[in-house]
């Protein structure tokens, strides 16, 4: 029996949208990054792209458990000797709250061409506005 392989005219995208508001960090960045890749399809190929577009709303209302909030620190290079610079999640997530979800998705995608590209399919937004309405996304419900 042989294996068949999706042929890019079979691959259907759809969009979805989620509402972060009051789901945890971690939990909700590994179900949108299965939507990413496409996983939850039956046609899933590990070496193709066959995921949906996710956009994701009330990035800003996002939780992390435990002390995670002025523990957690997220790192950037500025590209000159000496300038790492340090901020805190707390921090972050008051003045730029859509990397911190961008970020936990990138990183559970796979390091390479095809997860750079799956990556630009995210749309994140901090508040509940966002300017993808003519594309009818689907509204996605977090599994607890």
């Amino acid at each position: 029996m042989a294996t068949s392989y999706p042929k890019p005219a079979d691959i259907q995208r759809k969009w979805w949208v989620i509402d972060l508001q009051g789901a945890t960090l971690g939990r909700a960045a590994s179900q949108i990054a299965t939507l990413l890749r496409g996983k939850h399809k039956p046609i899933f190929t590990p070496h193709l792209d066959t995921g949906d577009f996710v956009v994701v709303l009330n990035a800003d209302k996002v939780k992390l458990t435990g002390r995670k909030l002025d523990q957690k620190q997220y790192h950037r290079f500025t590209g000159y000797i000496g300038n790492m610079k340090v901020a805190t999640a707390r921090e972050l997530l008051s003045s730029k709250p859509e990397e911190i979800i961008k970020q936990a998705v990138k990183r559970m995608l796979p390091r390479n061409s095809l997860g750079r590209s799956t990556f630009k399919k995210l749309k994140v937004y901090a508040g509940t506005e966002h300017p993808h309405a003519a594309q009818n996304p689907e509204v996605y419900e977090l599994g607890a």
